[in-house]
């Protein structure tokens, strides 16, 4: 762990992989309901990063933070998100032959995950989800889409994502959901928040993937 200077009042925390970073993040969050993290008003993970803002005193945070003992990530104390899924994506068919299966056991294999929000970007209500294996972690596509609906569920790497609204993007299609991932006028916003924990259900059955939108 490392901890590095991020202005007059955060300090950026660095570790060695993802799950550490969520096991940070949860402990953060912790100590900060606890009341043992004075004022801080923001902590945000990122892949293998958790930020800290609002310290009173950053240098003696970085100093004490490097020291602690972070425990194992949890399960999810409180109940899932359920965000219903066709799987009718554009890229369903060549998901099912990298991982040697057919769309349905695709569908089997996601539906049948514990998803957890390990952080959120790339545009407001945008969640990284982890849970799938490493072995079944799938490359962006070589030509990223020019626009991408809202609602399509997708994969990159170890992630898994739902795009909030229409927008460029590299991954890999494998369905659509109708839930809301953003809604500027509900509080909060964003459905998904690190640490949430999401399952995807399937709406119908898994038809043959569909042909990718023109111009997309």
């Amino acid at each position: 762990m490392r901890a590095l200077p991020a202005g007059e009042a955060a300090v950026l925390v660095e570790v060695a992989d993802g799950e550490q970073a969520q096991a940070l993040h949860a402990e953060l969050e912790r100590r900060r309901a606890a009341g043992e993290l004075g004022m801080v008003t923001e902590v945000v993970p990122a892949a293998r990063t958790v930020l800290v803002d609002g310290l009173a005193d950053p240098r003696a945070f970085a100093a004490d933070v490097v020291r602690w003992r972070v425990p194992p990530l949890a399960p999810a104390a409180t109940g899932a998100v359920e965000l219903a899924v066709r799987f009718d994506g554009p890229d369903l068919a060549e998901v099912a032959d990298r991982w040697g299966m057919s769309p349905a056991d695709v569908a089997a294999t996601v539906t049948g995950t514990a998803f957890r929000v390990a952080f959120c970007g790339f545009s407001p209500g945008f969640g990284y989800l982890t849970g799938l294996p490493p072995e079944l972690a799938v490359p962006r596509r070589a030509s990223p889409r020019t626009s991408v609906p809202p609602g399509s569920v997708g994969l990159a790497g170890p992630y898994a994502g739902v795009y909030p609204r229409a927008s460029p993007g590299g991954w890999q299609i494998i369905g659509t959901t109708d839930a809301v991932l953003w809604d500027a006028g509900r509080d909060p916003a964003a459905l998904l928040a690190p640490g949430t924990a999401v399952r995807f259900t399937a709406e119908d059955a898994v038809g043959p993937a569909a042909a990718p939108a023109a111009g997309r």
